[in-house]
């Protein structure tokens, strides 16, 4: 059994933050505002994950009101995701991701993004897509108020004793 999410994630500029995609501190005079490390592009994989195994949302399982939570890396929420869905018997097939901004460019930091991930989760960074695009000035990441990511996964059942509840 194959299982498909879509996550979609978008934080504001902040002046007072690092800029963090996919694990990845990029060269930026602006950060992006949230109450962990504001990383859209992990938030947006964990949301996909948590979806395909039907889990609920980054939300549920890690409010932003939870002090635990308070400024942690995307990457332990990703950990803890994961984890999430190999608990109900899934493994990650395909993570398929696109960045919206204008700026910065992002071209260069690719395929390190994808070996964040990949290591941080146990799996091969050859079934990671990273993407960035803009929009042309067009929309709030155009006129560069923010940062939005949306990223797809397929997972696939492989244990279907762990997850034969209903």
């Amino acid at each position: 059994m194959y299982r498909i999410g879509n996550g979609f994630d978008a934080h504001r500029f902040a002046r007072d933050r690092k800029l963090i995609l996919g694990g990845q501190e990029i060269p930026s005079e602006l950060g992006l505002k949230g109450y962990s490390d504001a990383d859209v592009l992990t938030h947006s994989i964990c949301d996909a994950l948590l979806g395909a195994a039907s889990c609920g949302d980054l939300g549920k399982h890690f409010p932003s009101n939870d002090p635990r939570f308070k400024d942690i890396s995307s990457l332990e929420l990703l950990k803890m995701s994961y984890e999430l869905i190999k608990a109900k018997g899934f493994k990650i097939e395909n993570i398929d991701t696109t960045i919206i901004c204008e700026k910065p460019k992002l071209s260069n930091y690719t395929q390190k993004i994808a070996k964040n991930i990949s290591e941080s989760i146990g799996i091969s960074d050859s079934i990671i897509s990273i993407k960035a695009t803009t929009t042309d000035g067009m929309g709030f990441t155009g006129r560069g108020e923010g940062i939005a990511s949306y990223a797809t996964v397929l997972l696939k059942k492989v244990d279907e004793t762990l997850s034969s509840k209903k």
